[in-house]
C-alpha cells in the first residue's frame, strides 16, 4: 500500500521569482498542490478560467482573490479558504511580498489528474 507523508510548511523558498508549484498527490479524481507564492500575482488582464472546481486554504503568509463577478476582493490570512467553482474567472490580486504565502489547493470535478 502506497504511503505519502511529508511536512506542508518545510522547505519553504523565501524569494522565487515565479510562484512554486509542488504537487503532492494526483490522481484520477483530483490534485492536490502546495503553492508558495512570494509577492506574485496574476498579469493585470488576466483571468483563470478552470474547467475544474478548486478548494484552496492559506497555509501562511497572505493574498486576495479577485472574482469577475463581483466587485469585492477576499482578503486571506492564515486558515482562510475559498471554494472556486468550475468556469468561474478569478485571479490572485495580491500575495504578502515580505512573507511567503503558502496555500493548498484542492482541484477535482474535472477529468483524470484536473488538468
Amino acid at each position: 500500500m502506497e504511503t505519502l507523508s511529508g511536512n506542508l510548511l518545510a522547505d519553504i523558498p523565501v524569494r522565487s521569482k515565479d510562484e512554486v508549484v509542488t504537487t503532492l498527490l494526483s490522481r484520477a479524481e483530483g490534485r492536490i498542490e502546495r503553492i508558495v507564492s512570494t509577492g506574485q500575482v496574476s498579469p493585470a488582464d488576466f483571468w483563470y478560467d478552470q474547467a475544474w472546481a478548486e478548494w484552496v486554504i492559506v497555509m501562511s503568509g497572505g493574498a486576495t482573490l479577485q472574482f469577475a463577478d463581483t466587485d469585492e476582493l477576499y482578503r486571506m490570512g492564515r486558515g482562510d479558504y475559498a471554494f472556486i467553482a468550475p468556469h468561474r474567472l478569478h485571479r490572485v490580486a495580491w500575495t504578502d511580498p515580505n512573507v511567503p504565502t503558502v496555500w493548498l489547493a484542492i482541484h477535482f470535478g474535472g477529468g483524470p489528474a484536473v488538468g
